[in-house]
């Protein structure tokens, strides 16, 4: 007869039994249904946010084609002429020329901000020297002071240099108080920059003016576009700097206001005999080229801020 057989044990050893579940020990599915609430929330808050922005403009631009009677009769009814030439009386009356200066003065102010504000930034960021940490939050503590402090000092320099009224005042003004937030932007995006490429174009023979435009400008370009559509945004809905510095000083001194001024003057034109159509067409003529700036470069922008901190 053959010998019984025998179990063996497995070479590694007896299984150990599982650990006990505890009350501090989280569960898969516990896990799970706490990103599923996290997802839940947080996607229904910008579906909420997203209501909250988009159903304003809605209602500014439907309310354009409506006549006064029907805003006063039903503020939130839909049109029932859709007239497309209150656009054209509401350029007729000033948004036209309000629109132009305000396009020549951010034609100018913009770029201007840019590069002053890339160059003052790349130095604080690249070289060291004696007081650099002191310039640095010098330019950073100009965005802590709201504008309102400084109008009146503002208006009395301006005034001494002979520029109210003037584009090239108004300008000015719109790049000193733009340059404390491109300054802080870029200085953050330059520190993230690798080092070696500026060390290869110093050792190419490159100066530092050309290492500067050729080498380090263009690896900043998310950058740019990012603080480009702020600095933008900011100057287009400036409404305070236009309005002491933008006002005639005589009475052959001509109107250059801009669009945030225009509207206050446009409202102010019609006096009892208004015309809200007209009023709603000028504020969207003064809405949708920033709406187009922004959805065109969205992308851009979302990889200028978010570039410094994945690096």
């Amino acid at each position: 007869m053959s010998a019984p057989l025998k179990e063996t044990a497995p070479t590694g050893g007896p299984t150990p039994p599982p650990p006990p579940v505890g009350k501090g020990t989280a569960r898969p599915g516990d896990r799970r249904g706490e990103g599923v609430v996290l997802n839940v929330f947080s996607h229904g808050f910008l579906a909420l946010w997203a209501v909250l922005i988009v159903l304003p403009l809605l209602w500014l631009v439907l309310s354009s084609f409506k006549t006064d009677a029907q805003i006063g009769a039903s503020a939130f009814g839909w049109p029932q002429n859709w007239d497309p030439g209150v656009f054209s009386r509401a350029w007729e009356k000033g948004i036209g020329d309000y629109f132009l200066n305000t396009v020549v003065v951010l034609v100018f102010s913009v770029p201007l901000t840019m590069l002053l504000g890339s160059m003052a930034a790349y130095v604080l960021a690249r070289y060291e020297f004696w007081g650099n940490r002191l310039l640095y939050y010098f330019f950073v503590a100009g965005a802590m002071f709201p504008v309102f402090l400084a109008l009146v000092p503002l208006f009395f320099m301006v005034k001494r240099l002979d520029m109210l009224n003037t584009y090239q005042g108004l300008i000015l003004v719109y790049v000193a108080y733009s340059m404390p937030f491109t300054v802080f932007f870029m200085h953050a995006f330059f520190r993230t920059l690798p080092s070696a490429v500026f060390e290869a174009a110093i050792l190419d023979g490159a100066s530092h003016t050309r290492t500067f435009f050729q080498v380090m400008l263009p690896m900043a370009k998310p950058g740019l576009l990012s603080v480009g559509i702020f600095n933008t945004l900011g100057q287009w809905n400036q409404y305070i700097l236009p309005t002491v510095l933008m006002q005639p000083q005589s009475g052959d001194d001509p109107e250059r206001y801009v669009l945030t001024q225009g509207l206050i003057q446009l409202q102010q034109q019609q006096g009892y005999a208004s015309d809200l159509p007209v009023l709603f067409a000028g504020v969207t003529i003064a809405m949708v080229p920033m709406l187009v700036v922004y959805l065109s470069f969205q992308r851009q922008v979302q990889a200028g801020l978010t570039s410094a901190t994945l690096k």
